[in-house]
């Protein structure tokens, strides 16, 4: 037998976990599904989720989004709003049909980055995107569509679509793409490096154009055996073509990104400026991969106390 349904109203005992006021799901199912599955009960019917809320049961890749953020829905402006704390509504004047995932309705991918571009930083926008094309969420049709309304964040939106590119394979290939492009690198995703007769060699996560360089992102599964045995065959088939492969973590991304433009440079042949990397520096400054980006979301969006019943979080949106 399955667990009970979410209820509205009050439930007692270790069976019931409170959702908000006079909210309740049933303890033995945490996900965020059946929390939402709850929320649904006290939202209009025009209602959808929206924003990172949406963007987590879609699966895309996501920052490091701080904890305790309130669930986020669109309604339709001439809708009421639940009066409970932990949900953040944001009255719309135009709703688009809303895609339905595990039962779940949500904001169309599109519609969904687009309400993320009036709180999250570029890299934030752009990591989503990438995710949404990926994956096959949405198309850059569909985005460049959503980016000629108008709506706040616009602006950012059309910009992280500018950066954006479907082919990136994970959020840390995005980072490390983005930063090459603010050093003013260019490079190739996914390049397929192939011998003199044609047999692929490799396929590498950015190659430096117009150099024999390949740069990539080493996750932890990289430090697991049996995977550092096909990392070491890959790598001497790459110097048997007289290539170089560079790998790098999360860590030097974010905290040692001026090594990378250094060992970039050396590959162009040009000086190292160590002051190129402001641009990333400045750009990571405003995104969740920093605590002063998402100090700035929580002050946005999380729950503040309020009189009444639980509190209200309410948001208007053109």
């Amino acid at each position: 037998m399955g667990a009970p349904d979410p209820v509205r109203g009050y439930r007692r005992g270790r069976q019931w976990t409170p959702v908000s006021h006079g909210l309740h799901r049933p303890s033995s199912d945490d996900s965020l599904v059946t929390t939402l599955a709850a929320w649904q009960l006290v939202l209009p019917s025009s209602a959808r989720f929206t924003h990172l809320t949406a963007a987590r049961v879609y699966g895309w890749w996501l920052p490091p989004v701080p904890p305790g953020l309130p669930v986020i829905a669109s309604i339709h402006e001439d809708e009421s709003r639940p009066r409970r704390a932990g949900i953040v509504c944001v009255r719309q004047v135009f709703l688009a049909r809303p895609r339905l995932v595990d039962g779940i309705p949500l904001d169309p991918p599109a519609d969904t980055i687009l309400a993320c571009a009036r709180q999250l930083g570029l890299i934030d926008l752009v990591g989503l995107m990438d995710a949404a094309l990926h994956d096959g969420s949405c198309t850059r049709s569909e985005l460049e569509q959503a980016g000629r309304r108008r709506r706040r964040g616009v602006p950012l939106f059309r910009d992280a679509l500018e950066l954006a590119d479907g082919r990136s394979e994970s959020l840390w290939e995005t980072l490390l793409r983005l930063l090459h492009h603010l050093c003013d690198v260019e490079v190739l995703p996914q390049y397929r490096l192939v011998d003199e007769d044609g047999a692929e060699v490799a396929r590498a996560d950015l190659w430096l154009k117009g150099t024999n360089a390949l740069h990539e992102y080493d996750g932890a599964h990289h430090l697991e055996r049996p995977q550092q045995r096909k990392d070491l065959a890959r790598a001497r088939r790459i110097g048997n073509v007289a290539w170089i492969r560079r790998g790098y973590t999360s860590s030097d991304v974010l905290h040692q990104a001026v090594g990378i433009l250094r060992d970039a440079d050396l590959s162009l042949g040009r000086a190292h400026r160590p002051e190129r990397i402001r641009a990333w520096h400045r750009l990571l400054r405003e995104s969740l991969f920093t605590s002063t980006g998402r100090d700035r979301l929580v002050r946005r969006l999380a729950p503040r106390p309020a009189a009444g019943n639980g509190g209200e979080q309410q948001r208007h949106a053109g």
